[in-house]
């Protein structure tokens, strides 16, 4: 039986928030899905930050965007939570203003179901917002709460949500439990079986995700990757292109963001066949890599071909330059690879400010030394050193040792697993020490 469908992408309730080519790629596979089934859908997406809408909401600054399709969100002053009072930054809503959201729901009309996704764990205050609105406006539709923060903290969805019901995992393998899908279901195990995402949903196609792979066949102690994916699967690098091409043609998009965790593995078979395949098709796109490529990967080839096919945002998981926690969080790279690959990027044509290596800031126990030395020497290779805050993850090998250092009840708690408090500070590694290390990469020479 064919059924009417509201997809709510939630707001962000944050301190800080930026786009990095971000698109709800998940819930738009879902509405790709119930769509071939016959369902109605309608789309609403708190995080749009060009919003035909928003001219009518003065008290709100329009965004700087960038022509890449990255930028800021509109963004709303708002009471903190009680409690994050204490901490002494500004605190925001990211997105549309509810006004709009109520509107876009009103006019969609009464669903059958609502299915709200969900991202960082401590975004949950955005999920819950939009969850009571479209309570208040459909008291009897169903709601189903799935994503990130509704895996990695189901019990706490389950407790405080407002949702009817809370799926964990990848959502497509729980919705026939939902609506009817008798005439088209993929094969999970085969990842091109998929529709494509429902991208013309979006009103504006400036960028879109593109999703060459899903899982990571890492483990490392601080990701979560594994617990969000049903092990690690790849797509044909050809259908991919096919993909890509579709979308340039179609909609005339030019960039691509890849946010796979594990794009590059096994480049011989995967990511050289589809860069040679974008060459000899000479397509006039860009591509954004903002979550973190795998340096072990980079080769002469590799980045030859990169810089070739137009990736422009590169940004890599180094972590840290200390050789014991580099064995201990799970070998993904070492000091002397490193070294290698950027200077394999240096060479394919990538200036030192291009090349951005992520080094991981506030893990349990770190001492502010580390963080030091790792940005010295992503420095000292013609790198630039990008500092990513560590965030406490439910279910991660590091769970129950960050328990164990932070000030704060972040078992009980998702706010306090936000990476802005350094919840895993310590004497250490004090909040004024982070200050000065996030000084020393703006220091960065940008050649």
């Amino acid at each position: 039986m064919t059924k009417k469908i509201c997809l709510i992408n939630p707001w962000i309730h944050d301190f800080a928030a930026y786009d990095f080519w971000s698109k709800p790629i998940g819930l738009l596979y879902l509405a790709s899905i119930l769509r071939k089934n016959g369902h109605d859908i309608t789309f609403i997406d708190c995080l749009n930050p060009c919003h035909r809408e928003m001219k009518h909401e003065p008290r709100i600054k329009s965004p700087k965007r960038q022509p890449w399709g990255n930028g800021k969100y509109p963004k709303e002053a708002m009471d903190k939570p009680d409690r994050l009072r204490d901490f002494p930054r500004r605190y925001n809503r990211y997105g549309i203003t509810p006004r709009i959201f109520k509107k876009e729901l009103t006019e969609g009309g009464k669903p059958d179901l609502i299915f709200v996704t969900s991202m960082m764990t401590y975004w949950y205050p955005g999920v819950f917002e939009a969850i009571s609105i479209a309570r208040q406006i459909y008291p009897d539709s169903a709601i189903v709460l799935g994503g990130n923060y509704a895996t990695l903290c189901r019990d706490h969805a389950r407790q405080y949500s407002g949702a009817d019901i809370v799926i964990t995992g990848e959502g497509e393998k729980h919705i026939h439990d939902l609506c009817d899908l008798s005439h088209f279901m993929p094969d999970f195990n085969n990842l091109d079986s998929y529709p494509y995402p429902a991208y013309d949903l979006l009103s504006t196609i400036d960028q879109i995700p593109i999703m060459t792979s899903r899982g990571c066949p890492f483990d490392c102690t601080y990701c979560a990757s594994h617990l969000l994916n049903d092990g690690f699967r790849v797509r044909d690098p050809m259908k991919v292109v096919d993909e890509i091409e579709f979308w340039n043609i179609k909609y005339g998009v030019k960039n691509f963001s890849i946010y796979d965790d594990a794009f590059l593995v096994d480049s011989t078979n995967r990511a050289i066949p589809m860069l040679k395949e974008i060459l000899r098709r000479d397509l006039n796109v860009s591509f954004h890599c903002p979550n973190g490529l795998h340096l072990r990967e980079i080769t002469h080839e590799v980045s030859r071909l990169m810089f070739q096919a137009g990736f422009r945002t590169i940004r890599f998981g180094f972590e840290t330059s200390s050789i014991q926690r580099q064995v201990e969080t799970g070998g993904k790279i070492t000091n002397e690879e490193t070294t290698a690959a950027i200077g394999h990027l240096n060479n394919a044509g990538y200036r030192s400010r291009d090349i951005g290596v992520y080094i991981l800031c506030g893990l349990p126990g770190q001492l502010a030394a580390e963080v030091h030395e790792s940005i010295s020497f992503i420095k000292s290779l013609g790198a630039r050193p990008v500092i990513a805050e560590y965030s406490p993850i439910p279910g991660i090998s590091l769970w129950e040792e960050s328990i164990s250092v932070s000030p704060y009840d972040i078992c009980k708690e998702p706010l306090f697993q936000n990476n802005t408090l350094l919840p895993c500070r310590s004497e250490k590694l004090t909040y004024e020490m982070y200050r000065k290390l996030k000084d020393e990469t703006r220091a960065t020479n940008h050649d």
